[in-house]
């Protein structure tokens, strides 16, 4: 069998599996498969191929064809400018957070000569948020919490293998409950999905991503309640928050924090025009 054979191939069982962009995601896994880089698949298409080389390929292309994402089968994902690694205990991050990150970046004051912005991110998963918010502000530190020991692990070597390991630090923990800061500004990606829905999400996210990462109770605003009440607190004076909502929830968060007495309170679309980002200041003294 060719190498072209075998996309070819692949290409069409991942298409019967009603994936989209099937010949493209044959020619990722083949590349992976077989370590070259992605145009060497289209250039050595007469390539014969072993019976060592198809058989990871056919492991591969089955994980696709039952829902595993291409990024979590591959082990990386690229976002904002990063190249990230996953793992079990992360979300595959989507292109709709970025929308947070920039959120973010505009949250912050300019640099200044003899400040360091000290940024906070709750359920910090691969990092990438926090990542892409200090590859961006290099005069920045950032605390990356979370409460799954493997994700704050991913984080910990996302940092060192992108060289921001001695301007981040990522604690195991439950949130705010084991900081103080302040903190300049808190940004935070939350669980948002309403519990009962959670079954009815596609399979690359319902069975790969975990749980405990999309889960926000009954109606998917319990984390918005906590930080409402307690983010204040680990602030500066006149501290910026950052959180990404799921559809048609920006309303709803935009009220909680409100009723709490944050200030500046304003809605950040994404790409597709969706309120994807609520932010807002904390009290002024």
């Amino acid at each position: 069998m060719t190498l072209a054979d075998w996309v070819a191939g692949a290409a069409r069982r991942l298409a019967e599996a009603g994936l989209d962009d099937a010949r493209r995601e044959a020619r990722v896994l083949a590349a992976v498969g077989l370590g070259l880089a992605p145009g060497a698949v289209l250039t050595q298409g007469e390539r014969v191929l072993s019976a060592e080389e198809t058989a990871p390929l056919a492991a591969m292309l089955a994980r696709r064809v039952a829902r595993e994402p291409l990024s979590r089968i591959v082990g990386r994902r690229g976002f904002w400018t990063l190249e990230l690694a996953l793992s079990p205990d992360t979300l595959d991050p989507r292109p709709d957070t970025e929308t947070l990150v920039q959120a973010g970046l505009d949250l912050l004051p300019p640099p200044a000569p003899g400040k360091t912005p000290c940024l906070l991110d709750l359920g910090t998963g691969s990092g990438c948020v926090l990542l892409a918010l200090l590859s961006e502000r290099p005069d920045a530190l950032g605390v990356g919490v979370d409460i799954a020991p493997g994700a704050a692990a991913t984080a910990q070597a996302n940092a060192r293998a992108l060289g921001l390991a001695d301007r981040v630090l990522v604690v195991v923990g439950d949130w705010l409950t084991a900081l103080r800061g302040p903190f300049d500004l808190i940004v935070s990606n939350p669980p948002y999905i309403p519990s009962a829905d959670i079954a009815g999400l596609e399979p690359e996210v319902r069975c790969f991503d975990p749980w405990r990462a999309l889960d926000g109770g009954p109606d998917g605003l319990a984390p918005y309640r906590l930080l409402a009440r307690e983010a204040p607190a680990r602030l500066t004076p006149g501290g910026a928050l950052a959180v990404e909502v799921g559809q048609g929830q920006d309303a709803d968060v935009a009220a909680l924090l409100a009723a709490a007495g944050w200030r500046e309170i304003g809605v950040k679309q994404d790409l597709a025009g969706v309120g994807r980002c609520v932010v807002a200041r904390g009290r002024q003294e």
